[in-house]
């Protein structure tokens, strides 16, 4: 495949990137066949989040229209904190109702305006000196290496956070790059205000945004040809709409008696790298990369590497400031000491897009270096794409069908109520429309928020944790009447059923009147 510029005239310059995106739109389309399917059986990826995530982020949007209210009082209540993908969610419930296809179309529609704004973020950095057609191509590249990414593919299909966190990030880019080029201050001004509120929709969909703010500030920084008065002004526009914005709605919060579901969501996750060998955390940390692609990961570091060796490699503000999104991320996965799969979604894209942006500068010292780059990007994309269609043509289904038997196990008996106590009962709920609450998290202890709810049916995964039984055994007698295969994971791969019958002479009382407080921990 000859890249030489002199070899493309004209329109020909846009034929192989014209097919290259051409190709990531088949691909993108995939990611919506198939969406009752489990998150894919025997894959590299051990993640919980396909157990509960889906439910419990969009909790809110899913109580709201089954039960008329967005919050349960002492259950598990994220949205509180995190109010922005709930909110999404519930405008699409308003038209498709509430189910899990719907939730994870909304998703494969945000990957695919994460691939668009990709595609404009690249094409919209030009630096002098880059030859047309291989910023043409590169560009194109980096949005079929993600479309066709069979990580990006498990991981942008299920209705989580990630995915969305990462289309406002690229927002919040595109607008910092509009800046340099607006003609008049009052466009500039604008361009800050919409920076500030793409910020606090970041914040408001996973707290975690905030790792992401000095890629965001280099942005404005060098919009503002880094001069101090315009940096101070940026910043200053930028980040009192942040602090209006948050200020208000923290405001709200208090009023109506919500921060302690505020507060608790830090509680609930507060696992940092407190105890642990720092240095075995990072080597972790960076390890785990390899989940985001086996070959792409270490090609993406030795691009970025090589190509850093060039001075005028650090005059390119994308390229700087996409190295700071990688290293703000992988700084709180640090930190947080949990590395989960579906965490280094927010990583994959922007060290893509840091790869083809690599690859385009060492390309421009190098001519040569094109074929070899060629070659590569036909391996890569087949190699990634080949993994991607095993999951499209090898669908399971086994957690939706054992939600369905347990709706039908739960609605066929008049005697008990329907609504069930389970950690994935917020994805039960999702999934069938059956009420229920957390049996893991909440602001209430266990004991108290079953006799507030008086649940029906307990659903468990493979067993009964202590703590569940002894909460449970004080009010009711457990009749197990159904198990379930579901998934993959050795100790999640069965679903048991119990129904509650109560005891003789006891009544579910709650010990405690109000919701325990609890500490804010960083996490």
């Amino acid at each position: 495949m000859q890249l030489a510029e002199g070899r493309y005239g004209g329109k020909k310059v846009l034929i192989v990137p014209a097919l290259l995106l051409l190709m990531a739109a088949g691909f993108w389309g995939l990611h919506l066949v198939h969406l009752h399917a489990d998150f894919p059986n025997r894959s590299p990826w051990v993640d919980w989040a396909k157990y509960t995530d889906e439910g419990w982020y969009g909790d809110a949007a899913i109580r709201h229209y089954l039960r008329g209210t967005w919050r349960l009082p002492g259950d598990f209540n994220p949205a509180a904190a995190l109010p922005v993908w709930p909110l999404l969610e519930g405008l699409v419930f308003r038209f498709a109702g509430v189910g899990i296809v719907a939730a994870r179309a909304l998703t494969v529609f945000v990957f695919a305006a994460v691939l668009v704004c990709s595609f404009l973020l690249l094409r919209h950095e030009a630096r002098e000196g880059e030859p047309k057609h291989l910023r043409w191509i590169f560009t194109a590249a980096a949005v079929l290496l993600m479309a066709t990414s069979p990580f990006l593919y498990v991981f942008t299909r299920m209705a989580i956070l990630e995915p969305l966190l990462v289309l406002l990030m690229l927002l919040s880019l595109l607008a910092a790059q509009a800046i340099r080029s607006a003609p008049t201050e009052r466009q500039r001004v604008v361009l800050a205000i919409v920076v500030g509120v793409l910020v606090s929709l970041m914040i408001g969909t996973k707290t975690t945004a905030v790792f992401l703010l000095p890629s965001i500030a280099y942005m404005l920084a060098d919009a503002a040809m880094w001069q101090r008065r315009r940096i101070l002004r940026m910043a200053a526009v930028t980040g009192g709409t942040v602090v209006v914005l948050w200020g208000g709605y923290v405001l709200w919060l208090v009023s109506h008696g919500y921060w302690n579901d505020f507060l608790y969501l830090f509680a609930a996750n507060n696992t940092t790298i407190a105890g642990l060998p720092f240095w075995e955390t990072v080597g972790n940390t960076l390890k785990n990369g390899v989940w985001m692609g086996s070959l792409l990961y270490p090609l993406a570091i030795a691009l970025v590497v090589l190509a850093g060796f060039h001075k005028k490699t650090w005059c390119d503000p994308l390229f700087v400031s996409l190295l700071l999104w990688v290293s703000g991320y992988l700084f709180f996965l640090a930190y947080h000491a949990n590395m989960q799969p579906r965490y280094y979604v927010v990583v994959a894209v922007p060290l893509t897009l840091l790869m083809a942006r690599a690859a385009l500068h060492v390309t421009a010292w190098h001519p040569s270096a094109s074929l070899a780059f060629a070659s590569l990007l036909v391996l890569l994309v087949g190699r990634e794409a080949h993994l991607t269609l095993s999951y499209v043509r090898h669908p399971e289904y086994t957690y939706q069908t054992a939600a369905d038997r347990i709706e039908r196990i739960v609605e066929s008996d008049p005697t008990h109520s329907h609504t069930v106590l389970s950690i994935s009962g917020s994805d039960l709920s999702l999934m069938t429309g059956l009420p229920s609450i957390c049996d893991d998290f909440g602001t209430m202890d266990l004991e108290d928020r079953i006799a507030a709810y008086k649940p029906g049916w307990f659903v468990s995964w493979n067993s009964i944790e202590d703590d569940k039984m002894e909460a449970l055994s004080k009010f009711y007698l457990l009749t197990r009447v159904a198990e379930f295969p579901a998934m993959d994971d050795p100790d999640r791969n069965v679903m048991i059923v119990y129904r509650l019958d109560a005891k003789d002479g006891v009544t579910p009382q709650r010990k405690h009147k109000q919701e325990k407080a609890l500490p804010v921990s960083p996490g």
